[in-house]
């Protein structure tokens, strides 16, 4: 069980912009644990398309930047693989990838 006290400073954290303080935690690494038991070590998006994948990142639904009082909310977290995180937050989507243009060879 956190404390009024503990909870304040993982806040306060977040509020100065030290998110490493944060996610450095053992509260945040608790927390963390459990969103990835109750998601069974799944990717919840690549779940709902029918695939699977392990689950590498704990993704805050509502940021914690905005939202800090959430951060530490079971019920906003949600287990994400590495792509759907970078989605979530539109990371690499001015990364194009080179497409195969032609076989043949000269």
């Amino acid at each position: 069980m956190i404390t009024d006290k503990r909870e304040t400073e993982l806040i306060n954290f977040i509020r100065q912009d030290k998110l490493m303080k944060f996610y450095k935690s053992k509260e945040w690494f608790a927390v963390r644990e459990q969103a990835r038991r109750r998601d069974n070590y799944e990717c919840q998006v690549c779940k709902s398309k029918g695939r699977y994948k392990r689950v590498q990142n704990v993704h805050h639904l509502k940021e914690v930047k905005t939202h800090p009082h959430l951060s530490l909310k079971l019920n906003n977290l949600q287990s994400l693989c590495i792509p759907c995180h970078n989605d979530a937050h539109e990371r690499l989507k001015d990364v194009v990838e080179k497409k195969f243009m032609n076989v043949e060879r000269w």
